[in-house]
């Protein structure tokens, strides 16, 4: 039973930490997505949150929770890139030392924003869990604190705050599509909206290759599952073999969780340029299970636009115009 009054006062005390912290996002109305689906459609855009992801907010009320002998001990966590960009920044806030484990599958291009912010990058292990493993030994061995990168209390309830922001400038939304991963991010924002709305539908979506979370759900129990090359690399990595809230929080809270391809997440970052947004896959995949028709829509609603720390190169390519066949 997940107790959705404790989370709320968490995440309401969360939204009175981070103000100034962090960038209350806005909301989008997509005029001609929603002529096309036949209802409003808003787009939370988290893809413009300071570090370019919604993970700063996790990482920062996170880290203000410390106290200040803890961070003096110095910071480590393991990441797909934005979380360990969104530590590094909180880090760099607070003067503590800040190290970021990666899996090698990590873009070197956010590898780079890594170490711009100061954070000592070290890749280890050949997945996201063999990484978190290397961080947690390290963290042990150097006495550092380790900061998760979604199954932590302070990380859901600030992930948290976008649901309380969505419902504050749009309290009729009847769906909030959420990107899918390790399950900070949906747990935080489905938790939220249920206690204020508990009629409101939240759906997660993930991509096809590699969706640990999904197979998780099916399951019935957390799962461990091969990574594979995706576009949504940010949604890539376990959800911990040892996961003690947003596994549970997950599959209590979200009405459903669907996938999405490959071409369908290309679409959906497509999309979102033809509207002025720069979108990372894991940022585009709940857009393009709207364009691909993949949800049961009935009312206003929310799309949200979770990353936009895309390597440029890429986008360029996936939104060049096709050549005539």
């Amino acid at each position: 039973m997940i107790d959705l009054r404790a989370w709320w006062t968490e995440i309401d005390a969360a939204a009175k930490r981070l103000e100034g912290r962090v960038l209350q996002t806005g909301l989008r109305h997509a005029d001609d997505l929603s002529a096309k689906l036949g209802v409003p459609v808003f787009l939370k855009l988290e893809n413009r949150q300071w570090t370019g992801s919604f993970k700063l907010r996790g990482a920062t009320n996170a880290t203000a929770l410390l106290s200040e002998a803890e961070r003096a001990r110095g910071l480590v966590t393991a990441s797909s890139g934005n979380h360990g960009r969104a530590l590094a920044h909180a880090a760099r806030a607070l003067g503590a030392r800040c190290t970021v484990f990666l899996s090698p599958q990590v873009p070197q291009y956010k590898r780079d924003a890594l170490a711009a912010l100061g954070a000592e990058v070290r890749i280890a292990g050949r997945s996201q869990d063999e990484a978190e493993d290397e961080a947690r030994a390290a963290s042990n061995a150097e006495g550092r604190v380790f900061v998760p990168p979604f199954d932590d209390r302070g990380v859901i309830a600030g992930q948290g705050t976008i649901g309380d922001e969505i419902l504050a400038r749009l309290p009729e939304a009847e769906l909030v599509v959420v990107p899918l991963s390790g399950g900070g991010l949906a747990a935080g924002v489905a938790a939220a909206l249920k206690q204020r709305r508990p009629g409101i539908r939240v759906i997660g979506v993930s991509m096809e290759r590699g969706a640990a979370m999904h197979a998780s759900l099916a399951a019935g129990h957390p799962v461990e599952i091969e990574e594979l090359p995706t576009l949504a690399d940010a949604l890539a990595g376990g959800i911990g073999r040892s996961n003690r809230y947003t596994f549970e929080m997950v599959r209590a809270l979200l009405d459903d969780a669907v996938l999405v391809s490959e071409e369908e997440i290309a679409e959906g970052i497509r999309a979102a340029a033809l509207l002025g947004e720069v979108l990372e896959g894991g940022g585009a995949v709940g857009l393009a299970a709207l364009i691909a028709g993949k949800l049961l829509l009935s009312g206003p609603t929310v799309a949200l636009l979770s990353g936009g720390n895309i390597d440029p190169a890429l986008h360029r390519k996936i939104i060049a115009p096709k050549a005539p066949a």
